[in-house]
């Protein structure tokens, strides 16, 4: 009898034995998933920091009053168009909204940009000028906007500069905009606005430049007085086709004096002036097909 007891006491120390080895086995075995787990919660907040990191908009400077003026960025090709609107502020607003569904789109179909395309668009080259009649210098809509009459203040910076007449070709101090005199500002880039996309431009070197007014209803080639280039032509004739505007040669209802697009073309850059119809429609069905038409002729 005293034995059998014996090797009951043998046995539950035994048995006891097992159960904590078999505990701490499984505690430590927890510990390994536990740290797996936290693995994997940095890779994550490691990814979305890259992706911060590269968030797909640059403040490429500032205007005149300090506001930032903004490009969207799509696409990591070598080859970059870019797409360029509210150069006159709160007066075109609409090209304004037009580049903001243009970035719109592009978020919402990345796939329709190639893989040798970056697409760059700058909303509000004037920000100053389009808060003078909106009220802000980022997204807005049109009830935002006050009768006509009351966005012809909106056209110029806020140093009364003509921004579409500070560029460096045929400069001058004043200039024409229709049956009017303007300033072209003190010199040519004398505006922080206009030297913001100089700069811009100068360092990324795009393949070609949309520049979107108001209005007249046309695709207007570029030139400085070396004529219009081959590729100018071609995006121009490119443009007007897929969008339905009329293609022309050049901008010639009266004489300017310092304008964006034609500094493009004496820098070698193609680039184009596509005039909405008017100054309340953005003309978006219209301009898509020119943009697509665009990126299908600068794809590889």
């Amino acid at each position: 009898m005293k034995n059998f007891i014996i090797w009951i006491v043998v046995l539950a120390i035994i048995g006891a034995a097992i159960y904590f080895v078999s505990k701490k086995l499984s505690s430590n075995s927890e510990v390994v998933d536990t740290s797996k787990i936290n693995t994997g919660a940095e890779n994550n907040l490691n990814a979305t920091s890259t992706t911060n990191q590269n968030e797909p908009e640059t403040v490429i400077g500032k205007s005149a009053e300090s506001r930032d003026v903004i490009a969207y960025h799509f696409g990591t090709g070598n080859k970059e168009i870019l797409f360029i609107g509210g150069i006159h502020g709160g007066y075109e607003w609409n090209t304004s909204l037009l580049a903001f569904e243009a970035i719109d789109y592009l978020k919402a179909n990345p796939s329709v940009i190639p893989a040798n395309i970056k697409v760059t668009v700058l909303p509000v080259l004037n920000p100053d000028g389009l808060n003078k009649v909106v009220g802000t210098s980022g997204r807005f809509t049109p009830s935002s906007v006050p009768a006509s009459s009351a966005t012809v203040v909106g056209r110029f910076n806020a140093n009364n500069v003509d921004l579409n007449r500070n560029f460096d070709c045929d400069w001058q101090t004043s200039a024409t905009w229709q049956n009017k005199t303007v300033s072209g500002g003190s010199k040519a880039f004398s505006e922080p606005e206009s030297l913001a996309i100089k700069n811009y431009v100068e360092t990324n070197k795009p393949v070609a430049i949309v520049v979107w007014y108001s209005s007249a209803g046309g695709v207007f080639a570029s030139n400085c007085h070396n004529g219009v280039s081959s590729e100018t032509s071609a995006i121009t004739k490119i443009f007007a086709d897929a969008s339905g505007y009329k293609a022309y040669n050049e901008f010639n209802f009266y004489e300017i004096t310092g304008d964006m697009v034609n500094w493009f073309a004496k820098s070698n850059i193609p680039a184009v002036s596509v005039l909405l119809t008017n100054h309340t429609d953005t003309e978006w069905s219209k301009n898509q097909k020119g943009i697509l038409a665009l990126l299908k002729y600068y794809a590889e």
